[in-house]
């Protein structure tokens, strides 16, 4: 079964606020079967468009990647992100 993945491209705009959201989110995610794979790190756009920090989470696949999306616990959180953060988030099915 292909796993699942949470993608997250962000730009943070308040830095201090967004502190709470990782220290709050990681567990939560964690939790729900979560593996952060890509968190922020060192990255060039090479063609198009980005922001400016990106996330890969990996879940065993697919519906669990949107059950933690989707977890109220997790989407009280992701209203902090929401505040201090430009974000896209993308889920995604990976290959087998």
């Amino acid at each position: 079964m292909p796993k699942g993945y949470i993608i997250g491209h962000i730009t943070v705009n308040d830095p201090e606020a967004y502190r709470e959201y990782i220290e709050r989110d990681t567990p939560i995610l964690k939790a729900l079967g979560g593996r952060f794979v890509v968190r922020g790190g060192t990255s060039e756009i090479v063609e198009g468009q980005a922001e400016s920090r990106h996330v890969v989470i990996e879940f065993p696949d697919f519906e669990s990647a949107k059950r933690a999306y989707h977890d109220p616990e997790y989407q009280e959180v992701a209203e902090i992100r929401r505040r201090t953060a430009t974000s896209t988030i993308i889920l995604v099915e990976g290959v087998e």
